[in-house]
């Protein structure tokens, strides 16, 4: 069976993008391969990570294309150079215009750090997700995986895992907590079920 080819996209520290390329390395992604990492931000980590691991790396940096419609033509021009099948938003700071999430509809995914449609949307990411989780006093909370569409953290549900609120916690605590104990479970999982499943429309 074919390989779907895998790109990440980051922005920053690429610790979703490590648990993938873990996973991977581990034959946890059989259906899959990890082709190229996709940065918007020329000083992330995630490049550090991607060479390491031997994968190829692009770099559309924000500060040299300012107008998003121009990055994400080069991204577009990138994906199609490298035969990409499935793109995975791993810390990916942009939110994709409704043309760009149209070319890979259903072969597009999202981690996000809550139990979506919780704290989720225009203005949910990193550690505001946490600080509204906290405010509002849940006690569970954790994160999901997604398909991404034109609507912010609005496409079709594939994975979910609880994650417990504990007492003390901080934004940054719970931060870490969520990403040990879900999105670095559950985003190498729904990388390798979308793979299966596309390499499988394939056939």
């Amino acid at each position: 069976m074919k390989k779907v080819r895998v790109a990440v996209l980051c922005s920053g520290g690429g610790t979703n993008l490590q648990a993938i390329l873990d996973s991977a390395a581990a034959g946890n992604i059989p259906s899959g391969e990890i082709a190229l990492v996709v940065t918007d931000n020329a000083s992330a980590f995630a490049l550090e990570r991607a060479q390491r691991a031997g994968v190829g790396t692009v770099v559309v940096d924000k500060k040299q294309y300012p107008d998003r419609s121009e990055r994400e033509k080069r991204i577009l021009a990138a994906l199609e150079k490298h035969k990409i099948g499935l793109v995975v938003l791993a810390g990916f700071m942009t939110i994709l215009s409704e043309a760009f999430t149209k070319k890979y509809d259903m072969r597009m995914i999202n981690v996000h750090p809550s139990l979506i449609p919780s704290f989720c949307g225009p203005g949910f990411y990193g550690l505001k997700v946490h600080e509204a989780a906290l405010a509002r006093g849940v006690k569970v909370t954790g994160a999901t995986v997604h398909y991404v569409n034109e609507v912010c953290d609005g496409g079709p549900i594939i994975a979910q895992k609880a994650v417990c609120v504990e007492e003390g916690d901080t934004p940054e605590i719970l931060q870490k907590r969520v990403m040990r104990e879900a999105e670095w479970i559950i985003l190498p999982r729904a990388v390798e079920t979308v793979c299966k499943t596309l390499s499988e429309r394939e056939i």
